[in-house]
């Protein structure tokens, strides 16, 4: 038997689309925002993940410009046919408005490490698309969206059938099934005489589940399940919440699997917060003696320790030739994210040495269109980032440094910068010549940013900057004569998180470098030694 411990990819990796095909498991996950587009793991044994590639061009002209925090390529849905991979997802343009001006995509790809095609737009009735092959022939299903005064954005599950060359659908869109409770997410798939369309119910919040229904035809009627497969939405105990979003396959020799998603939430003064965004675990399932999928353990909850069958797949079934694609030296890769545009050495250098990236300083961090970030995803509750930068602002409008970043309204930022001299007004007179070197500590609250403190640092000199995470406190430092001096108080890490403020958020807490450059784009600063190192909590 294979153990493995839930959440199997950590950290902000939501959505997951699980397939196997040979003796890899693959699993695609939603990256909104962010670059790599459509982050795609593989596994053997379905316990140890690694990075194997991304969809590279998902985003239509290599773009995300200008798209909302939480928008951009949602809930991708990866398959094999047999022959090819194939991905079909959404970029959504709007969030928290009736209208989600979306739409999908469909790529296809020899291996998930690519070269994957140019996207070609489908049918777009609204996000959460997937695709299902038979006997040659290619369906789409979708949730269907009613932006109508008194309509329902979540209006049930279509069906489309599409040309498998040309893509264009080769009749009507029928209407699977609808429900009083949210469903979305749909996921289809045949067990002998029987067609099974997995749900995602109850919206991707703490109500999340996975509901089955089924139908001897494809194109319906189908039935409900009378009881969730997975939720843990009874039970706010549960280390594993939020659990849902889900897709089944079935192992080499006949067990089952469900891959779903789950958050690790953190207990907080105001009410649970999920850092750490929503994660991919893995349950075992079995089939009932009615027919019906259910967790292998018994009852609808996730579990974090799970025993899976262990059966070699023979090697003439093999498909070992995926591999991580090629990135070229100057582009800073995986696990670095950027936002909105995949790096560019026009602003991303990492050719100069070993361990050094050069970043030009470009739009301030709430812009949507052109921020120089590098980011990487932070897995556990407990964290530290440290990094060396050497950079010489010479105004209020140039900042370099480390930051803890959900999005454009969520983030704490260590900077050097420049200021005015001691005591005198901030009125912006930079142009003189005068003015110091300082260190600002700015929190990003829900009115706008505020600056925490500023302190003198010496001038075009590098200095080492770092902050420590335990669980909801974030304490940032930088290190003189070797020691960690502290900067500013304890600051509310769990504000960076799904759950924090009224507005939808969907993906997860961030460490990383950045350089701003409001005037000219001049700035350029120079980070060396960056390190995150993130720490398992026993308990899960």
């Amino acid at each position: 038997m294979t153990v493995l411990r839930n959440p199997v990819i950590r950290g902000f990796a939501p959505d997951p689309s699980l397939v196997r095909a040979g003796d890899w498991y693959y699993v695609a996950t939603s990256s909104f925002e962010w670059f790599p587009t459509i982050p795609i793991h593989r596994s053997r044994d379905l316990a140890r993940w690694e990075y194997a590639g991304h969809v590279e061009g998902a985003a239509p002209g290599g773009s995300l410009a200008g798209v909302p925090d939480s928008g951009g390529v949602w809930a991708p849905s990866l398959s094999w046919d047999g022959e090819r991979f194939w991905v079909v997802y959404s970029v959504v343009r709007s969030v928290g408005t009736p209208y989600f001006d979306l739409d999908t995509y469909v790529c296809t790809a020899p291996e998930v490490s690519g070269p994957w095609t140019a996207p070609r737009r489908v049918a777009s009735h609204g996000f959460d698309p997937a695709l299902f092959h038979e006997d040659g022939r290619l369906w789409l299903l979708n949730v269907q969206n009613d932006h109508r005064p008194g309509g329902r954005r979540f209006a049930g599950i279509v069906l489309t059938e599409l040309d498998r060359e040309t893509l264009a659908p080769t009749g009507g869109t029928r209407l699977l099934l609808q429900h009083d409770r949210l469903v979305e997410g749909p996921k289809l798939l045949r067990r002998g005489d029987r067609y099974y369309l997995m749900l995602a119910e109850g919206g991707t919040g703490f109500e999340h589940g996975v509901r089955v229904a089924r139908g001897h035809r494809l194109d319906g009627p189908y039935e409900l399940d009378d009881r969730p497969l997975l939720t843990s939405r009874d039970d706010p105990s549960l280390p594993l919440q939020k659990a849902g979003h889900g897709e089944l396959a079935e192992t080499p020799d006949g067990h089952w699997v469900l891959g779903h998603l789950a958050a690790r939430p953190l207990t907080t003064p105001h009410g649970p917060r999920c850092t750490l965004g929503r994660e991919t675990a893995i349950q075992a399932v079995t089939w009932s003696d009615d027919g019906w999928p259910r967790l292998r353990h018994g009852g609808t909850h996730p579990e974090l320790d799970v025993d899976i069958p262990a059966h070699p797949v023979p090697r003439a079934r093999a498909r070992t030739d995926a591999r991580p694609p090629a990135v070229p030296a100057e582009a800073p890769a995986w696990p670095w994210s950027t936002l909105r545009e995949p790096p560019h050495p026009s602003w991303a250098d990492a050719t100069s040495r070993p361990g050094t990236i050069r970043l030009r300083g470009r739009h301030g961090p709430e812009s949507r269109w052109a921020y120089s970030l590098l980011a990487r995803r932070i897995t556990e509750h407990r964290a530290e980032a440290e990094v060396t930068v050497l950079a010489r602002p010479r105004s209020f409008t140039q900042a370099a440094g480390l930051v803890l970043r959900y999005d454009s309204e969520a983030y704490l930022a260590l900077d050097l910068t420049w200021a005015e001299d001691a005591g005198e007004q901030q009125r912006g007179q930079q142009w003189r010549g005068e003015g110091r070197t300082v260190l600002s500590l700015v929190e990003r609250l829900e009115h706008g940013p505020r600056r925490v403190t500023v302190l003198d640092a010496p001038p075009d000199m590098p200095l080492t900057l770092g902050v420590t995470v335990d669980r909801a406190d974030a304490r940032f430092w930088y290190v003189h004569d070797g020691e960690r001096v502290p900067v500013g108080p304890a600051l509310d890490f769990s504000r960076l998180s799904d759950d924090h403020g009224a507005r939808l958020r969907f993906t997860g807490a961030m460490a990383g470098i950045h350089a701003v450059d409001l005037v000219d784009g001049a700035l350029t600063a120079e980070f060396t030694g960056f390190r995150l190192t993130c720490i398992p909590d026993r308990k899960g």
